[in-house]
């Protein structure tokens, strides 16, 4: 494989440090696993077993059959599938071909299944059969030439088996590493999804990253217990697994216990989950039935890791090295990570820069201020997204000077470790799932009865926090129950309020008219969060 050493270089008019022996794309990245370990496991998933020659022989032929039916360089496919094999080998065969991947979440409702495959204008829309009753209609997306489904085929959708046929070769794609390889729509404080555009660039530099930062081997096995369509699931375990020509192990979904049984049948080495994953798999009783010795990496993220858990996982699992990892999807996943070696000492610190990351903290004037003090986190490298897909307004707003906007309150001391203060967005952190209020609140005030609706999250045990609704209602409130069903046929099942409070008062703000969402911290506090079922 490659080494690491690093030089600068220009990339969509930034000056990145980048590691200067790299493949030149998502496609180069696999070809050098299939060179180095042909015959070894490259993927499984129940009964399924892939060796990566096996994997390149399938994305080839899915490559040459997309191409029949018209996907080229450039155009979108959407993915609309859980952790399931189909997802990997369409990703690659798109990625070959120079196409963008549009990965869409199998949690997702109607309306945002459609803003997204209507913003991002896919030609192909490849989904589980399950997911058929959620999808727009034909009339609704002219454009969508093909769909494409795995599993059940019904009217109007063509069956996955289509693609494993033979098929023409196609033209030769010449693929730029500054070229998208896909987009990821993240929820934006306006409360329009912003597509954040990947590049092959920024993919491999975080699969690299991961691969140095949390000292992977080659052949490590990575288990997939989150979504493939986050950046988390799709970097640090898919893509980091190709670097490494190891072995993903995919989980269709997360349970406790069957993820323990998987560590130890399947010999999984490697993890990166939110803390609640590991405080569920702390309380499942296989954890201390099954041999887990194998595990040696846990990356964690999304929210910190309690010191109990801390402790009662060394306990339990003593080789298991933890380490936290920061970032988002505008940084291709790691921006900071935080080693094992440095979890007792830093416990308050989600890590130091990955190797080619600059970060940099300014206070609201733009001014780079002291180590140690706080500010805003302005994060650059190759792995910063260049910019969001059609939407010149967020770019114009989140990037300065080739840095990203993160949003977070943050400070970094003497020693390069980051540690991570407050939220300048309005976010809750729900397991790891980030949801912004203003997305949740916008669904809600839809009903003709809201008068006013604030979104505001509250401490839970073990998802970090939970998501609370306050409506007001002049003419009366309907029930909690009604608003939860409203939010389900909208929203992704994560954003949809664990807890709906009515207000017999207007929403409390202060003098400048803003709402003042910490009042409503605290009355939610007071309850316990016990009006899950109405209001």
């Amino acid at each position: 494989m490659q080494g690491t050493d690093i030089r600068r270089e220009i990339h969509h008019g930034r000056i990145v440090r980048c590691f200067a022996d790299r493949p030149a794309n998502v496609d180069m990245l696999l070809q050098s696993a299939v060179n180095r370990r042909p015959e070894e496991m490259a993927l499984r998933a129940d009964d399924l077993s892939l060796s990566y020659r096996d994997l390149d022989n399938a994305v080839e032929q899915v490559a040459r059959n997309l191409a029949a039916r018209g996907l080229k360089k450039g155009g979108r496919i959407a993915l609309l599938l859980g952790n399931l094999p189909e997802f990997l080998i369409v990703f690659l065969a798109a990625a070959r071909l120079g196409a963008i991947v549009l990965p869409l979440n199998v949690r997702q409702r109607r309306p945002e299944i459609l803003f997204m495959l209507e913003h991002s204008q896919a030609a192909i829309l490849v989904y589980e059969d399950r997911m058929a009753d959620e999808l727009p209609g034909q009339d609704e997306l002219p454009g969508l030439r093909h769909r494409i489904v795995v599993g059940k085929v019904h009217d109007g959708a063509e069956p996955f088996d289509n693609l494993r046929t033979e098929a023409p070769p196609y033209a030769t794609v010449i693929v730029d590493e500054d070229d998208p390889v896909c987009i990821l729509y993240t929820s934006g404080t306006t409360g329009t999804p912003k597509g954040a555009t990947l590049t092959h660039f920024g993919v491999i530099h975080s699969a690299i990253h991961f691969e140095t930062g949390l000292g992977l081997h080659e052949g490590e096995i990575g288990a997939l217990a989150v979504p493939a369509s986050h950046v988390t699931g799709l970097i640090a375990i898919l893509l980091a697994m190709l670097r490494v020509a190891g072995t993903s192990v995919l989980m269709k979904e997360f349970k406790a216990r069957e993820f323990l049984r998987l560590v130890e049948e399947e010999l999984v080495t490697y993890s990166l989950m939110v803390p609640a994953m590991y405080n569920l798999c702390l309380l499942a009783p296989e954890a201390t039935e099954r041999d887990l010795s194998s595990w040696r990496v846990g990356g964690f993220g999304g929210a910190p890791m309690p010191p109990a858990t801390i402790s009662r996982l060394a306990e339990l699992i003593p080789q298991l090295q933890l380490m936290n990892v920061y970032g988002a999807t505008e940084t291709t996943s790691p921006a900071t990570i935080l080693p094992s070696s440095a979890i007792a000492t830093h416990a308050d610190s989600v890590g130091q820069s990955v190797a080619c990351a600059d970060i940099v903290v300014v206070d609201p004037d733009g001014r780079e201020v002291p180590h140690g003090q706080m500010g805003e986190l302005l994060i650059a490298g190759p792995m910063t997204i260049p910019y969001y897909w059609n939407n010149p307004e967020a770019n114009a707003t989140s990037f300065v000077g080739g840095y990203w906007r993160s949003g977070d309150i943050g400070s970094v001391d003497e020693d390069g470790f980051v540690r991570i203060h407050d939220r300048l967005k309005d976010v809750v952190n729900r397991g790891g799932y980030k949801i912004y209020s203003i997305e949740v609140e916008a669904v809600i005030a839809r009903l003709p009865e809201v008068s006013e609706v604030a979104v505001v999250g509250y401490p839970d045990p073990v998802l970090g926090e939970r998501v609370a609704a306050f409506v007001h209602c002049p003419a009366g409130a309907p029930p909690g129950e009604q608003i939860r069903e409203h939010c389900a046929r909208n929203l992704s099942d994560y954003k949809v309020p664990d807890t709906v409070m009515a207000l017999d008062t207007p929403l409390p703000r202060n003098a400048n008219g803003k709402v003042l969402k910490n009042a409503l911290r605290d009355i939610v506090a007071e309850h316990g969060g016990h009006a899950r079922k109405g209001a």
